[in-house]
Protein backbone atom coordinates (compact mmCIF):
# COMPACT_ATOMS: atom_id res chain seq x y z
CA UNK A 1 0.00 0.00 0.00
CA UNK A 2 2.86 2.37 0.63
CA UNK A 3 2.97 3.91 -3.14
CA UNK A 4 5.60 6.17 -4.60
CA UNK A 5 4.50 9.94 -5.11
CA UNK A 6 2.94 9.11 -8.03
CA UNK A 7 0.55 6.87 -7.25
CA UNK A 8 -3.48 7.55 -6.77
CA UNK A 9 -6.34 8.01 -5.02
CA UNK A 10 -8.78 5.20 -5.16
CA UNK A 11 -12.87 6.47 -5.37
CA UNK A 12 -16.47 5.34 -4.86
CA UNK A 13 -19.84 5.51 -6.27
CA UNK A 14 -23.16 4.42 -5.39
CA UNK A 15 -27.00 4.65 -6.11
CA UNK A 16 -29.72 6.87 -4.30
CA UNK A 17 -30.96 3.97 -1.74
CA UNK A 18 -27.45 3.07 -1.29
CA UNK A 19 -26.54 7.01 -0.45
CA UNK A 20 -29.71 7.19 1.83
CA UNK A 21 -28.36 3.78 3.91
CA UNK A 22 -25.24 5.61 4.51
CA UNK A 23 -26.69 8.35 5.42
CA UNK A 24 -29.14 6.47 7.87
CA UNK A 25 -26.12 4.25 9.17
CA UNK A 26 -24.37 7.69 10.04
CA UNK A 27 -27.18 8.70 11.80
CA UNK A 28 -27.90 5.66 13.69
CA UNK A 29 -24.61 5.22 14.72
CA UNK A 30 -24.29 8.71 16.31
CA UNK A 31 -24.32 8.58 19.51
CA UNK A 32 -21.70 5.38 19.59
CA UNK A 33 -19.41 7.69 17.20
CA UNK A 34 -19.68 10.14 20.00
CA UNK A 35 -18.24 8.20 22.15
CA UNK A 36 -15.33 6.61 20.12
CA UNK A 37 -14.16 9.19 18.00
CA UNK A 38 -12.27 10.58 21.23
CA UNK A 39 -10.40 7.58 21.53
CA UNK A 40 -9.54 5.85 17.92
CA UNK A 41 -7.24 8.84 17.13
CA UNK A 42 -3.58 6.55 16.85
CA UNK A 43 -3.64 3.88 14.51
CA UNK A 44 -1.35 1.51 12.50
CA UNK A 45 -1.77 -0.55 9.07
CA UNK A 46 -0.85 -4.41 9.18
CA UNK A 47 -0.29 -6.98 6.66
CA UNK A 48 -2.06 -10.02 8.36
CA UNK A 49 -3.20 -11.51 4.85
CA UNK A 50 0.09 -10.82 3.28
CA UNK A 51 2.20 -13.27 5.49
CA UNK A 52 5.83 -12.08 6.63
CA UNK A 53 6.47 -10.97 10.10
CA UNK A 54 2.15 -11.42 10.84
CA UNK A 55 2.66 -15.00 10.13
CA UNK A 56 5.13 -15.46 12.36
CA UNK A 57 3.70 -13.37 15.07
CA UNK A 58 0.20 -14.21 16.69
CA UNK A 59 -2.95 -11.96 16.52
CA UNK A 60 -2.24 -11.70 20.33
CA UNK A 61 1.25 -11.21 20.06
CA UNK A 62 -0.19 -8.31 17.79
CA UNK A 63 -2.53 -6.95 19.87
CA UNK A 64 0.30 -6.31 23.18
CA UNK A 65 2.45 -4.55 20.67
CA UNK A 66 -0.61 -2.42 19.64
CA UNK A 67 -1.47 -1.62 23.51
CA UNK A 68 1.79 -0.79 24.21
CA UNK A 69 2.18 1.79 21.30
CA UNK A 70 -0.92 3.66 22.03
CA UNK A 71 -3.04 2.18 18.86
CA UNK A 72 -6.96 1.74 18.98
CA UNK A 73 -7.27 1.26 15.28
CA UNK A 74 -5.79 -1.66 12.85
CA UNK A 75 -6.13 -1.43 9.15
CA UNK A 76 -5.75 -4.66 7.30
CA UNK A 77 -6.70 -5.76 4.00
CA UNK A 78 -9.26 -8.82 2.43
CA UNK A 79 -9.34 -9.71 -0.94
CA UNK A 80 -11.50 -12.86 -1.14
CA UNK A 81 -13.13 -14.57 1.03
CA UNK A 82 -11.10 -16.56 2.75
CA UNK A 83 -8.75 -13.59 3.38
CA UNK A 84 -12.09 -12.27 4.88
CA UNK A 85 -12.82 -14.85 7.24
CA UNK A 86 -9.07 -15.18 8.30
CA UNK A 87 -9.58 -11.61 9.31
CA UNK A 88 -12.56 -11.68 11.27
CA UNK A 89 -10.60 -13.77 13.51
CA UNK A 90 -8.27 -11.31 14.26
CA UNK A 91 -10.37 -8.47 14.81
CA UNK A 92 -12.36 -10.65 17.34
CA UNK A 93 -9.08 -11.22 19.20
CA UNK A 94 -8.27 -7.30 18.83
CA UNK A 95 -11.72 -6.14 19.83
CA UNK A 96 -11.53 -8.42 23.18
CA UNK A 97 -8.42 -6.05 23.81
CA UNK A 98 -9.47 -3.10 22.71
CA UNK A 99 -8.04 -2.25 19.36
CA UNK A 100 -11.31 -2.00 16.18
CA UNK A 101 -9.35 -3.87 13.41
CA UNK A 102 -11.51 -2.49 10.12
CA UNK A 103 -10.82 -3.70 6.43
CA UNK A 104 -9.30 -2.43 3.22
CA UNK A 105 -11.06 -4.52 0.72
CA UNK A 106 -8.70 -4.75 -2.74
CA UNK A 107 -9.55 -4.86 -6.07
CA UNK A 108 -7.70 -4.17 -9.30
CA UNK A 109 -9.27 -2.75 -12.57
CA UNK A 110 -8.87 -5.76 -14.70
CA UNK A 111 -12.48 -5.93 -15.97
CA UNK A 112 -14.07 -5.71 -19.05
CA UNK A 113 -17.25 -3.53 -18.00
CA UNK A 114 -17.81 -1.30 -15.42
CA UNK A 115 -20.79 -3.85 -14.24
CA UNK A 116 -18.08 -6.86 -14.10
CA UNK A 117 -16.38 -4.47 -12.07
CA UNK A 118 -19.46 -3.77 -9.57
CA UNK A 119 -20.76 -7.34 -9.66
CA UNK A 120 -16.87 -8.65 -8.38
CA UNK A 121 -16.63 -5.44 -5.78
CA UNK A 122 -20.42 -6.78 -4.33
CA UNK A 123 -19.20 -10.12 -3.97
CA UNK A 124 -16.31 -8.83 -2.08
CA UNK A 125 -18.03 -6.61 -0.08
CA UNK A 126 -20.66 -9.66 1.15
CA UNK A 127 -17.71 -11.61 2.03
CA UNK A 128 -16.32 -8.98 4.13
CA UNK A 129 -19.18 -7.97 6.11
CA UNK A 130 -20.66 -11.70 6.56
CA UNK A 131 -17.45 -12.74 8.10
CA UNK A 132 -17.52 -9.97 10.99
CA UNK A 133 -19.69 -6.56 11.09
CA UNK A 134 -17.21 -4.27 11.37
CA UNK A 135 -17.84 -0.39 12.35
CA UNK A 136 -16.00 0.86 9.33
CA UNK A 137 -15.43 -1.01 5.98
CA UNK A 138 -12.97 0.92 2.98
CA UNK A 139 -13.88 0.17 -0.34
CA UNK A 140 -10.27 -0.05 -2.29
CA UNK A 141 -7.14 1.08 -1.87
CA UNK A 142 -5.61 3.98 -4.10
CA UNK A 143 -7.23 2.92 -7.22
CA UNK A 144 -6.07 6.23 -8.87
CA UNK A 145 -2.80 4.41 -9.61
CA UNK A 146 -4.77 2.58 -12.34
CA UNK A 147 -6.59 5.78 -13.42
CA UNK A 148 -4.08 8.17 -13.98
CA UNK A 149 -2.07 9.68 -16.24
CA UNK A 150 1.36 10.01 -16.15
CA UNK A 151 3.16 12.88 -14.64
CA UNK A 152 0.32 14.90 -13.72
CA UNK A 153 -0.98 15.92 -10.29
CA UNK A 154 -4.24 14.52 -10.33
CA UNK A 155 -6.05 17.83 -9.73
CA UNK A 156 -8.25 17.94 -12.64
CA UNK A 157 -10.90 15.42 -13.91
CA UNK A 158 -9.03 15.19 -17.73
CA UNK A 159 -5.88 14.14 -15.77
CA UNK A 160 -7.21 10.52 -15.86
CA UNK A 161 -8.51 8.04 -18.22
CA UNK A 162 -12.06 7.84 -18.88
CA UNK A 163 -12.40 4.12 -19.19
CA UNK A 164 -10.35 3.08 -16.47
CA UNK A 165 -12.28 5.66 -13.94
CA UNK A 166 -15.50 4.12 -14.77
CA UNK A 167 -14.39 0.56 -13.84
CA UNK A 168 -13.25 1.88 -10.91
CA UNK A 169 -16.60 3.37 -10.06
CA UNK A 170 -18.00 0.22 -10.46
CA UNK A 171 -15.70 -1.37 -8.10
CA UNK A 172 -16.62 1.19 -5.37
CA UNK A 173 -20.18 1.08 -6.33
CA UNK A 174 -19.85 -2.88 -5.80
CA UNK A 175 -17.99 -3.00 -3.13
CA UNK A 176 -20.45 -0.35 -1.13
CA UNK A 177 -23.50 -2.29 -2.04
CA UNK A 178 -21.98 -5.77 -0.92
CA UNK A 179 -21.31 -4.41 2.55
CA UNK A 180 -24.91 -2.92 3.09
CA UNK A 181 -26.91 -6.05 1.51
CA UNK A 182 -25.05 -7.50 4.65
CA UNK A 183 -24.60 -4.62 7.42
CA UNK A 184 -26.42 -1.25 7.24
CA UNK A 185 -24.87 0.18 10.09
CA UNK A 186 -21.14 -0.07 9.26
CA UNK A 187 -19.70 3.16 8.26
CA UNK A 188 -17.98 3.79 4.42
CA UNK A 189 -14.13 5.27 4.39
CA UNK A 190 -13.87 6.07 1.06
CA UNK A 191 -10.29 4.24 -0.33
CA UNK A 192 -7.25 6.05 0.56
CA UNK A 193 -5.99 8.35 -2.20
CA UNK A 194 -2.51 9.98 -2.12
CA UNK A 195 -0.58 13.03 -3.24
CA UNK A 196 -2.88 15.34 -4.67
CA UNK A 197 -4.99 13.03 -6.72
CA UNK A 198 -8.69 14.24 -5.28
CA UNK A 199 -9.93 14.67 -8.53
CA UNK A 200 -11.56 11.21 -8.39
CA UNK A 201 -12.66 11.79 -5.01
CA UNK A 202 -14.53 15.02 -6.47
CA UNK A 203 -16.03 13.12 -9.52
CA UNK A 204 -17.82 10.21 -7.93
CA UNK A 205 -19.49 12.61 -5.17
CA UNK A 206 -20.95 14.96 -7.87
CA UNK A 207 -21.38 12.32 -10.66
CA UNK A 208 -19.25 13.21 -13.37
CA UNK A 209 -16.50 11.59 -15.55
CA UNK A 210 -12.73 12.69 -16.66
CA UNK A 211 -14.67 13.05 -20.00
CA UNK A 212 -16.87 15.97 -18.67
CA UNK A 213 -19.59 14.08 -18.82
CA UNK A 214 -22.79 14.50 -15.79
CA UNK A 215 -25.70 12.81 -14.55
CA UNK A 216 -23.35 9.56 -13.66
CA UNK A 217 -23.32 7.82 -10.21
CA UNK A 218 -23.41 9.62 -6.86
CA UNK A 219 -22.10 8.11 -3.68
CA UNK A 220 -22.02 9.28 -0.11
CA UNK A 221 -19.63 7.87 1.98
CA UNK A 222 -19.18 8.65 6.12
CA UNK A 223 -15.16 9.21 6.26
CA UNK A 224 -12.76 10.51 3.68
CA UNK A 225 -9.78 9.14 3.44
CA UNK A 226 -6.13 10.32 2.21
CA UNK A 227 -2.34 8.87 2.41
CA UNK A 228 0.54 11.04 2.90
CA UNK A 229 4.41 10.22 2.96
CA UNK A 230 7.28 12.14 3.69
CA UNK A 231 8.77 12.45 -0.25
CA UNK A 232 5.08 14.04 -0.76
CA UNK A 233 6.43 17.36 2.04
CA UNK A 234 3.51 19.54 3.62
CA UNK A 235 0.16 17.94 3.33
CA UNK A 236 -1.20 21.76 3.19
CA UNK A 237 0.85 23.04 1.16
CA UNK A 238 2.02 19.94 -1.73
CA UNK A 239 3.80 21.45 -5.01
CA UNK A 240 3.56 20.14 -8.62
CA UNK A 241 2.97 21.35 -11.93
CA UNK A 242 -0.47 22.77 -11.24
CA UNK A 243 1.02 24.68 -8.38
CA UNK A 244 0.72 24.40 -4.70
CA UNK A 245 -2.73 23.06 -2.96
CA UNK A 246 -3.83 22.38 0.71
CA UNK A 247 -4.40 18.61 0.33
CA UNK A 248 -6.19 19.13 3.61
CA UNK A 249 -8.25 21.96 3.20
CA UNK A 250 -9.71 20.35 -0.67
CA UNK A 251 -10.68 17.05 1.42
CA UNK A 252 -12.40 18.96 3.88
CA UNK A 253 -15.00 20.15 1.76
CA UNK A 254 -16.35 17.12 1.28
CA UNK A 255 -17.72 17.52 4.39
CA UNK A 256 -16.73 14.50 6.25
CA UNK A 257 -14.20 13.41 8.94
CA UNK A 258 -11.01 12.63 7.62
CA UNK A 259 -8.37 9.50 8.19
CA UNK A 260 -5.13 9.81 7.23
CA UNK A 261 -4.73 6.25 7.40
CA UNK A 262 -1.63 5.40 5.61
CA UNK A 263 1.73 7.89 6.90
CA UNK A 264 5.15 6.98 6.99
CA UNK A 265 8.52 8.07 5.74
CA UNK A 266 10.29 6.05 3.12
CA UNK A 267 12.95 3.89 4.20
CA UNK A 268 15.93 5.55 2.18
CA UNK A 269 14.75 8.90 4.00
CA UNK A 270 17.68 7.86 6.33
CA UNK A 271 18.79 6.20 9.01
CA UNK A 272 16.69 4.83 11.70
CA UNK A 273 16.67 7.23 14.15
CA UNK A 274 16.40 10.00 11.18
CA UNK A 275 12.99 8.21 10.29
CA UNK A 276 11.92 8.30 13.73
CA UNK A 277 12.40 11.71 14.25
CA UNK A 278 10.63 12.62 11.23
CA UNK A 279 7.77 10.49 12.02
CA UNK A 280 6.91 12.43 15.02
CA UNK A 281 7.79 15.69 13.77
CA UNK A 282 6.61 18.63 11.91
CA UNK A 283 5.50 17.17 8.78
CA UNK A 284 3.57 14.10 10.15
CA UNK A 285 2.52 13.46 13.49
CA UNK A 286 2.88 16.68 15.05
CA UNK A 287 1.36 18.44 12.23
CA UNK A 288 -1.43 15.93 12.11
CA UNK A 289 -1.96 16.25 16.14
CA UNK A 290 -1.54 20.09 15.48
CA UNK A 291 -4.22 20.30 12.45
CA UNK A 292 -6.65 17.61 13.59
CA UNK A 293 -9.43 20.34 14.96
CA UNK A 294 -8.91 22.85 12.29
CA UNK A 295 -9.55 19.54 9.54
CA UNK A 296 -11.39 17.53 11.58
CA UNK A 297 -8.80 14.99 11.37
CA UNK A 298 -10.37 12.20 13.50
CA UNK A 299 -7.41 9.14 13.62
CA UNK A 300 -4.43 8.58 11.61
CA UNK A 301 -2.84 5.38 11.27
CA UNK A 302 0.93 4.30 11.08
CA UNK A 303 1.98 2.45 7.67
CA UNK A 304 3.08 0.33 9.21
CA UNK A 305 3.54 -2.27 12.28
CA UNK A 306 6.04 -4.71 10.78
CA UNK A 307 9.09 -3.88 7.92
CA UNK A 308 8.03 -6.39 4.95
CA UNK A 309 10.47 -9.05 3.94
CA UNK A 310 13.00 -8.96 1.79
CA UNK A 311 11.47 -8.28 -1.92
CA UNK A 312 8.01 -6.17 -0.29
CA UNK A 313 7.63 -2.62 -0.08
CA UNK A 314 10.27 -2.03 2.61
CA UNK A 315 11.33 -1.42 6.26
CA UNK A 316 8.25 1.03 6.87
CA UNK A 317 7.68 -0.78 10.48
CA UNK A 318 7.94 0.36 13.38
CA UNK A 319 8.97 -3.41 14.57
CA UNK A 320 11.61 -5.64 12.28
CA UNK A 321 10.28 -8.01 10.05
CA UNK A 322 11.35 -10.65 13.11
CA UNK A 323 7.58 -9.49 14.40
CA UNK A 324 9.53 -8.53 18.04
CA UNK A 325 12.72 -6.10 17.47
CA UNK A 326 11.50 -2.65 18.01
CA UNK A 327 13.60 0.32 15.82
CA UNK A 328 13.80 3.64 17.07
CA UNK A 329 10.17 4.48 15.38
CA UNK A 330 8.82 2.00 17.72
CA UNK A 331 9.47 4.33 20.67
CA UNK A 332 9.48 8.09 19.14
CA UNK A 333 5.86 6.88 18.41
CA UNK A 334 5.00 5.15 21.52
CA UNK A 335 6.36 8.38 23.21
CA UNK A 336 4.63 10.39 20.84
CA UNK A 337 1.11 8.96 21.61
CA UNK A 338 1.97 9.42 25.52
CA UNK A 339 2.94 12.82 25.12
CA UNK A 340 -0.40 13.75 22.87
CA UNK A 341 -3.05 11.83 24.15
CA UNK A 342 -6.27 12.25 21.81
Amino acid sequence: MATSVLLAACGGGGNDALDTASTTAAASRKAAAATTTSTIFYGANGHNNEGGAYDISSPAVQLSQLQDLGVKLYRNEVYNQSSANKLAGIAKTMAAGGVTVYPVMLMSIDFNTETDAYNAGYQLGVWTATAYKYPYYEVSNELDAMTIYNNVDGVYPQQFDNAKFQIARGVIRGMIAGVKSVDTNGKIIMGGGTWMHYAVDQMLAAGTQPDGTTGHPVVNWDITAWHWYSDMGDITNACGGTGCHDVLGTLQQFGKPIWLNEYGVRPWYGSDQQIASYLVGNKMMAQFVALASKYNIQAIQTYQLYDDPAGGEGAYGLLKNDGKTQKASYTAFKNFVAANPK
